[in-house]
C-alpha cells in the first residue's frame, strides 16, 4: 500500500529524520519519506503486516500530528503568537536596552535606584514571549529526553539559559549584589523567541506558495453535475456522480466527470489539464476530461471515470507523491541533518568552557553559548531541496509536464541519450492511407480484403487501411480465425481462403513469393511511406502503403536537444528506409529500425551499457518496457491514458517540444538545489564559529544571541524564496 499523509508539528530537518528513522524500525514499512517543506508523509507499507492507525500512533508518540487534509490554521496560528510575543518583547527591549541609548525610565524602574524592580519587570515581561514560544520548549525537551534533538530543542535550551541566568540574576540583586542587573538576559530570549516566530511565519508564508500549483488545481474540481435521472435533469454534486451517468454539461459549465461524449458538440478548454490554450473541439465518440471548461455548445456526456478516478484526480495525487518524494541530492543534506543539532549543542558547550578557562567569564561564555545554539539553522537544510522540487513539480503541472518522483527530475538533469519511438512521438501516430498497388485483381478488391482483416486489430497503421476502404464505400467481408504478430504482420480466413498482410519476412516465412511486388516496396520505403505486402491464398496481390507524417515541433524539439549536448536517437518496429526517411526530416542521424515492441527494451540496455544516462520518449502502452528500463521514461500525449506505471515523467501534450522543456526544467531545478545547499552550508560554516566568539581573537565583535537569532530565521526565508525563482520559469 502507499498513501501520503500530511505531518504538522515539524520545525526542521531533524523533526523529518526522526519521523522517518522511527518509522523504518516498524515491520512492515517498506518506504518512508518525509517531504519538511511540503510536511507530507510518503508511506509505503505491507497491509498485511502493519496498519496504518499503528503507523499514525507512531508518527504521534514522536509528538507530531497526522491529517489526511490539508490546513490553513498553522500559518494562522503562528502570526497570532508572533503577535502576542512583540506585544510584550517590545516594551521589554525598550525597558532593558533603551537607557544605552539616552532613554530615561521612570524612578521605580530605573537600574540605579530600583535595579530589583528593572530585573523583575523584565521577567514578567518575558514570560508571554516565552508562553507565545512554548511550543518550542514542549518538543524541544522532549526531543532531547528520546535521544532525537532537533531546532527546537536549540531554541529551548539556549532561551532556557538565558531565563534561568536571569532567575539567577534577579536572587543576586535580591541579596543586594546590584551590579547583576547589568547582565540579565530576559530580552535576548524574549526577542529570540519573537524574531524565530516571526522567521517561521514567513517561511509559512512562502512554503505556501510553493503549494499554489496543488490548490489551484485541487480548486478546479467541479463542486456540481446535471445528471438525468428517470427523464429528468437534477442537480447533484460532483462527487455523487456515478459510473454510466449521463451528465449534461451546458455552455460555460465545468465537465464534472471524465467521460465519453453520447451527444452534442463543442470546443472544450483543456488547458487546466496539458498547458495548451487552444480549445479541443469534442463530438460524439470523444473523451472528456473533469474540470476542463465547455467553451460553447452542448455535451450529453456518459461518465467513465469519477471522484478519485478521474485524470485531474491522478494528476494531483501524482503531483503531491511527487512533492513528498526526495532527489539523491537531499541525502547529504539528510545525512548532515541527522548529526547536525547534537554536534551544534557539543559546540555551543565547548565553546562555553573554552571561553571560562580563558577567563573571559560568564556572562561572555553564555553569550556564546546561546549565539551558537540559536544561529545553528538545520531548517536552511532541511529546506533546500524539498522546496525547489515543490515549485518544479508544480510548475511542470501547469505547463501539463508531470513528473512523478524528486529521482526523476534529478536523473532527467543528467541525460545524455534521448530515444524517441517514432509511431506517435516523432510522428503524428494518424497513418493515412496513401497507395493501393494491385497485382492479379483491382485495387478496390485488395483494399477490401486487407481492409476486412486489418478492422479486427487496434494498430494505427489498420486502422489507417479500414478507414482508407470506409472513405471509398467499400464492403466489408467476414473474417475468421485472425492471427497477430506484432511487429510482423496479420492473417485470417476470408471466404474460405486465408489472406495474408505485412512485411517481408511475415510473408516469407509463409512461402509467399513476394518479388512481383518488391519494385513497388521499395519505392514507397523510398518516400517515407510505410508498405505491407497483401496476400490470398499464397499468391501476391498487391502492396498498401500508409503514411504517418512528422508532427510540427519534431524538427525543432530534435535541434533543441542537440543543443543541450544531447544524442537523439530514433526507434521503430517500421523497416529501415522508412525510419530512414522520416529520421533524415527532423534531423536524426542514428536510427534503431524494424525492432520489435519487445526487443526496445533490449536495445535501451544497449545504450546503457555504454554508460550513457538513457530517456525513452514514447506513447507509454507498447513501449511501456522500454520505458521502464530507461533511465527516465517519458510517456508523450498519454495524459488520458495516465501512462504513469510505466513512467518516470509524462507530458500531457503530444508535443515533443516538451521533452526539451522537461529537462530544461530539471536543469534549473537541479541548479537551484546546489545553490541552496551551498548558502545553507556556508551559512553554518561562516555562522556558527562568529557565534562561538572567534572573531574576538582578533579584536572583532561578539554575536548578540537576538542578532543570531534574525539571521537563523532569514536563511530558512531566503532558501525558500530563491526556490520560488523557479516559478519565474520558461
Amino acid at each position: 500500500m502507499e498513501k501520503v499523509l500530511k505531518v504538522s508539528g515539524m520545525t526542521c530537518a531533524a523533526c523529518a529524520k526522526a519521523i522517518e528513522r522511527s518509522l523504518k524500525k516498524l515491520d512492515g514499512v517498506l518506504k518512508a519519506q518525509v517531504n519538511f517543506a511540503a510536511e507530507k508523509l510518503y508511506i509505503e507499507y505491507d497491509a498485511s503486516k502493519i496498519s496504518l492507525s499503528k503507523i499514525k500512533e507512531t508518527v504521534k508518540k514522536l509528538g507530531y500530528e497526522i491529517k489526511e487534509e490539508e490546513t490553513e490554521d498553522q500559518g494562522k496560528d503562528i502570526l497570532k503568537n508572533f503577535i502576542l510575543a512583540s506585544t510584550f518583547s517590545i516594551p521589554l527591549l525598550i525597558i532593558a536596552m533603551g537607557h544605552m541609548f539616552g532613554l530615561k525610565l521612570p524612578s521605580f524602574i530605573n537600574p540605579h535606584k530600583n535595579p530589583l524592580n528593572f530585573a523583575l519587570l523584565q521577567f514578567v515581561l518575558a514570560l508571554p514571549s516565552l508562553y507565545a514560544g512554548k511550543k518550542f520548549y514542549k518538543v524541544g525537551f522532549r526531543n532531547i529526553v528520546k535521544g532525537m534533538p532537533n531546532m527546537d530543542s536549540l531554541i529551548a535550551v539556549g532561551t532556557s539559559a538565558a531565563m534561568l541566568y536571569g532567575i539567577f540574576a534577579i536572587i543576586m540583586i535580591f541579596l543586594g549584589h546590584h551590579e547583576y542587573s547589568m547582565d540579565l538576559y530576559f530580552e535576548s530570549a524574549a526577542t529570540i523567541i519573537t524574531l524565530i516566530l516571526l522567521g517561521k511565519y514567513l517561511e509559512a508564508k512562502t512554503k505556501g506558495k510553493t503549494k499554489e500549483a496543488i490548490k489551484k488545481l485541487l480548486n478546479l474540481q467541479p463542486k456540481m453535475a446535471t445528471v438525468i435521472k428517470d427523464g429528468k435533469e437534477i442537480v447533484i454534486p460532483a462527487q455523487d456522480v456515478q459510473i454510466s451517468d449521463i451528465v449534461l454539461v451546458k455552455p460555460g459549465e465545468k465537465i464534472p466527470v471524465d467521460g465519453c461524449v453520447i451527444e452534442g458538440y463543442a470546443s472544450v478548454d483543456e488547458s487546466m489539464l496539458t498547458g495548451e490554450s487552444v480549445p479541443v473541439d469534442k463530438k460524439e465518440g470523444d473523451k472528456v476530461f473533469a474540470a476542463t471548461i465547455n467553451k460553447n455548445g452542448f455535451l450529453k456526456i456518459k461518465a467513465t471515470g469519477v471522484g478519485k478516478d478521474t485524470v485531474l484526480s491522478q494528476i494531483i495525487t501524482l503531483v503531491e507523491t511527487a512533492q513528498a518524494s526526495k532527489a539523491p541530492i537531499a541525502r547529504l543534506a539528510d545525512v548532515i541533518s541527522g548529526y547536525f543539532v547534537p554536534v551544534v549543542i557539543l559546540i555551543a558547550l565547548i565553546s562555553f568552557i573554552s571561553w571560562m578557562v580563558a577567563g573571559k567569564g560568564f556572562i561572555f561564555s553564555i553569550t556564546t553559548f546561546i549565539s551558537v545554539l540559536v544561529i545553528a539553522c538545520p531548517c536552511a537544510l532541511g529546506l533546500a531541496t524539498p522546496t525547489a522540487i515543490m515549485v518544479a513539480s508544480g510548475k511542470g503541472a501547469e505547463n501539463g509536464i508531470l513528473i512523478k518522483t524528486g529521482e526523476a527530475l534529478e536523473i532527467a538533469n543528467k541525460i545524455q541519450a534521448v530515444v524517441f519511438d517514432k509511431t506517435g512521438t516523432i510522428t503524428e501516430g494518424k497513418p493515412k492511407l496513401s497507395d493501393v498497388y494491385a497485382l492479379g485483381e483491382d485495387e478496390d478488391t485488395v483494399l477490401s480484403l486487407a481492409a476486412s482483416v486489418e478492422r479486427m486489430s487496434e494498430h494505427p497503421i489498420a486502422k489507417a487501411i479500414v478507414k482508407g476502404a470506409e472513405d471509398r464505400g467499400l464492403t466489408f467481408k467476414d473474417a475468421q480465425e485472425f492471427y497477430s504478430i506484432p511487429g510482423h504482420g496479420v492473417k485470417a480466413l476470408v471466404e474460405g481462403k486465408e489472406v495474408i498482410i505485412g512485411n517481408k519476412k511475415f510473408l516469407e516465412e509463409n512461402n509467399i513469393d513476394i518479388s512481383e511486388g518488391l519494385l513497388k516496396f521499395e519505392e514507397y520505403t523510398s518516400q517515407g511511406k510505410t508498405p505491407m505486402f497483401v496476400a490470398k491464398g499464397k499468391k501476391l496481390i498487391g502492396v498498401i502503403a500508409v503514411i504517418d507524417l512528422p508532427k510540427k515541433t519534431s524538427k525543432e524539439a530534435v535541434e533543441k536537444l542537440k543543443n543541450l549536448g544531447i544524442e537523439v536517437i530514433m526507434i521503430t518496429g517500421d523497416n529501415k528506409r522508412t525510419a530512414l526517411k522520416i529520421a533524415k526530416e527532423v534531423g536524426i542521424e542514428k536510427v534503431i529500425a524494424e525492432v520489435l515492441p519487445k526487443d526496445k527494451a533490449k536495445e535501451i540496455e544497449k545504450l546503457q551499457r555504454d554508460k550513457k544516462i538513457v530517456a525513452m520518449v514514447g506513447d507509454g502502452i507498447n513501449d511501456a518496457p522500454a520505458l521502464a528500463k530507461a533511465d527516465v521514461g517519458i510517456a508523450i500525449g498519454s495524459g488520458t491514458d495516465i501512462a504513469i506505471e510505466s513512467a518516470d515523467i509524462v507530458l500531457m501534450k503530444d508535443d515533443p517540444l516538451d521533452v526539451v522543456k522537461a529537462i530544461r526544467l530539471s536543469k534549473a531545478t537541479i541548479k537551484n538545489i546546489k545553490q541552496n545547499l551551498f548558502w545553507a552550508f556556508f551559512y553554518n560554516v561562516v555562522g556558527i564559529p562568529i557565534a562561538a566568539g572567534i572573531l574576538t581573537l582578533f579584536g572583532g565583535p561578539k554575536l548578540n544571541p537576538m542578532i543570531a537569532a534574525a539571521a537563523m530565521s532569514l536563511s530558512s526565508v531566503s532558501v525558500v524564496i530563491n526556490a520560488l525563482r523557479l516559478k519565474r520559469f520558461r
